[in-house]
Parts: structure tokens; sequence; C-alpha cells
């Protein structure tokens, strides 16, 4: 069955992977290797928020839009046209059988009126909602708490439409609401209201959609090896899920800011179930015992790349340079010792994350994880981080300047771990780790995304100049 789905403008690339995850989620049969079927209507692209979405049963598009961020409703179409005349057509075509259930005399109703591209005066709205007057509703009208939501959907024809490419015709759609955004989630849980915060805290509304990629739900096991104040598992938890996290710095898991603002109240302040654990724990050199494996469900995290906070791994700088022989803290300084660390590399950061979720992912569980990408002056494609128990199942980014972006990727565990799989994974890093630009093994690409312009441009070809102040995109879009 065909649904209209209309999503929020905001975070484009990121739309149709939450709706195929939560898809998934509550049942839907997709075929391996296969997605959802999509299409568009007349005359759109890709960024409209329009789009056509075949799912089996109106509850799993209720359950969809009820949970996903990006989904601002999901409806039945009855009618859809280039001018009214051509919706009254289209409306009066669809089969009576589908559309007199929800127009008895003992059934309320309410018809609302929503653009893209143009706001509407309300003596227009009630205009367009007089003109429906062909449709025989035949049940009382209650805009507060009514039995079935109508929605008149117009896209205005214009130039620009918050940065979408020109329109070539108006359309209009009218349906009947199936499954609606709870649009409280984020207000509930933004972070200028969060008990405990850091500098790289995850914002509400992108850990909320990792949760949702990574299908956290009830009685399952959610792993954040880098989780800092706890936002990602944060979310997962409000979605049902139980919550496990480590860090390397032990001030964060254990002290905080005091016995009141830690990791912990976070969960307290939401009346979400805490943390079954939070570990002092190097990812590089991981404590799990050898016969440990597949107990996470999911493992959602935002490594340290170095843009906001670069990576850090135990040893200390003299003692990873081989200056100094490793040393055993005394027992009567244990309680209050903080273990010296040095940098940690975001091409082995990643390489030790994927070895940690092929070995601790039960099969069919899923690794969610952002990715920096640094555009050069090139163009080169850009080659994601592969590993042979895994299938890349959605990539999303998210434009944060002209040169730099990040993105999430979202993989399947699809093969179990085994030695023979290990040595092919370390072959597997190597290559990537030579044929991927240099940023990624030095270290630096905190100064790559904030390079100054070359000033020299500024005074030789008068159209080369650019602002040497970054521009950045909408963090929405």
């Amino acid at each position: 069955m065909w649904f209209l789905c209309v999503f929020y403008h905001r975070l484009l690339d990121f739309r149709k992977p939450e709706v195929e995850a939560l898809a998934e989620l509550f049942g839907e049969e997709i075929a391996e290797n296969e997605s959802l079927q999509w299409r568009l209507p007349e005359h759109h692209h890709n960024d409209t928020p329009f789009h056509f979405v075949q799912l089996s049963s109106e509850e799993i598009a209720r359950n969809i839009a009820k949970r996903s961020i990006l989904v601002k409703g999901m409806y039945e179409l009855w009618g859809e046209g280039t001018c009214y005349e051509e919706l009254k057509d289209s409306i009066q075509s669809y089969p009576d059988s589908r559309k007199l259930p929800f127009l008895t005399s003992d059934s309320t109703f309410r018809i609302s009126v929503e653009t893209f591209g143009k706001a509407l005066t309300f003596e227009e709205q009630k205009d367009r909602i007089q003109s429906l007057t062909y449709i025989p509703f035949e049940g009382r009208v209650d805009l507060k708490n009514p039995d079935h939501n109508f929605f008149l959907m117009e896209m205005i024809e214009s130039d620009e439409n918050n940065g979408l490419q020109p329109i070539l015709q108006r359309r209009i759609f009218f349906g009947r609401e199936v499954g609606f955004a709870d649009r409280k989630l984020l207000p509930t849980f933004q972070l200028k209201s969060r008990t405990y915060l850091g500098p790289t805290a995850m914002d509400a509304e992108m850990a909320f959609l990792m949760a949702n990629q990574a299908k956290a739900t009830s009685g399952k096991l959610v792993y954040d090896p880098f989780v800092g104040t706890g936002s990602i598992l944060v979310s997962a938890a409000r979605f049902g899920a139980m919550t496990m996290g480590a860090d390397i710095d032990i001030r964060v898991v254990r002290d905080g800011r005091g016995p009141d603002c830690n990791v912990w109240s976070n969960f307290k302040q939401y009346g979400l179930p805490t943390p079954v654990a939070l570990l002092r724990m190097d990812n590089n050199v991981p404590p799990w015992r050898s016969g440990l494996k597949e107990i996470f469900d999911a493992i959602i995290c935002d490594p340290p790349y170095g843009v906001r906070a670069g990576g850090r791994k135990s040893g200390g700088r003299k003692i990873l340079r081989g200056t100094v022989d490793p040393y055993t803290v005394p027992d009567d300084k244990r309680t209050d010792h903080i273990p010296s660390t040095g940098a940690y590399s975001l091409v082995e950061c990643v390489h030790d994350l994927l070895h940690l979720a092929a070995r601790m992912l039960v099969m069919k569980g899923r690794l969610v994880f952002f990715f920096p990408v640094l555009r050069d002056e090139t163009g080169s494609e850009v080659k994601f981080p592969e590993h042979p128990c895994f299938k890349l199942v959605a990539v999303s980014e998210q434009i944060l300047s002209s040169r730099y972006s990040r993105v999430l990727l979202t993989m399947v565990k699809v093969e179990p771990y085994s030695e023979d799989i290990e040595e092919a994974a370390r072959l597997m890093h190597l290559e990537f780790r030579e044929n991927h630009l240099k940023w990624l093994e030095d270290g630096n690409i905190h100064s790559s995304v904030f390079k100054p312009i070359d000033s020299s441009q500024i005074h030789t070809d008068p159209k080369s100049f650019k602002d040497p102040k970054p521009k950045y995109r909408g963090k929405y879009v």
C-alpha cells in the first residue's frame, strides 16, 4: 500500500535511512540487498518534503510516524493534482470503499491546511477548506480531538523554496492522516536543559536519529564505547533499550561535576533506567575476556576524530614513543590515579571500533557511528572504512562547511567473527590506511578543517576571492 510520507525540511540525507530502519524494526519484510520502494510526486525532486513509500500496513506506517524524528506525518492519499479542479476529479475517482468508512455520521473530523513554499492567511485556508464541499462528510467537526484528521497540503509554485530547486508546477495533495510525529520529544530532551553537559555532547535530534538507525528498542542492549556525558545512551534508553557505556577518562564516568551532576543524573533527570554499567576503558586495549563475544545488539557512538576533541589512548607520550617503560601504579595510589594517555589517531580508532563491533555484536546487530569527510582540491571519492563482518546499509551526510562534513554510517553484522575474519579485516584496514587522505593518519583534521585561506588569492584574482571565515549550512539541512 502506498502512503504519502511528509518530512520535516531538515537533515535531508537522513530521512529515508531512518524510515527504512524503523520499517524493519516494526516488522516490514524487506528482501536482502533491497530497500523500501519510494517514488516522487510529479515534477518533484529528491529534496522535496513529499515522498510516496510502499508499506504493508497502516499499523507500520503509524508506528514509523510516531517514533520518527524527521517524518511529519503519514497519509492515505485520496487525491492529488496541479490545481483544485484536478484535485476534485482525483478525489472523486478514489474508491468509495476506502473513503466512506471515515465519513460516517457518527464520527468527528478535522481538516487542516498546510503549505510548503508560502504561508497562507487564515481566510485563504478557510476558502480552500470550503472548496472541498463535494466530499460527502456526514460527521461533525471537532477541532480538538477528532476521530479522523484530514490534511490539504499544497506545494506552492516558486523560484525559491527554502533552498530547494525551483518547482515547475504546483502540486496539491488531500489525504487522511494515518500517523503523526511526536514533536514533544525534542524540546523535552534539548541539550540546554540537560543536567550534565560536555563540549562534545551529541545534539538531541541527532542522538535520536542514531538510536533509530540502530533500531534501539525494549529488550536490546546498546553500547557506546565513547560515552562522554551519555547523550547517545539517553536517546537509546528513551526508546526502551538497556544501555552500557565506556570512556577512557575516568573523571567523566566516575566523577562528573559532583554527585548530582554526572552521567547518571542525566538519566535520572528524564526518569530513564540508568546504564547497566559505565566503564573506564581504553578501546585500544579492551579488557574483555578472551571468550566473550556477541553480547551487544547495537553499538552507537561518535568517535573522537579531532575537530572538537581528539582521541586518546593509554600509555602517555613517552611510553608510546618507547622512551620510558610501562609502569605499575602502587596500590596506595590507585584510588585517585589518573592514567597517562597519548594521541589516538582516527584511523587507529576506527579500526579498533570495527574490531570491537565484529566481536561483540550479535548477528544482525547494528554499528552506527560518525565518520569525518574532508574534501580535497581534487574532489576525489571518499573511501569509507570496511570490515568483512559488516554490510554498509546507510550513508547519511551532514554538510558542516564547504570543506568539511561528517557522515553517519550504519552497518549490519552479516558474518560471525573468527580469526580468519580478523586477518582479512587487518588487510582491509592496511589498504584503507594507505589510500585515504593524510589527515586521517596524522590526526591533523582540526587544522585542515579550519585552515585559513591563501592570502595570495585575495589580491591576484578578485573572482577567486573567498571569505576566510568558514560559511556553514544550517545543521538541519
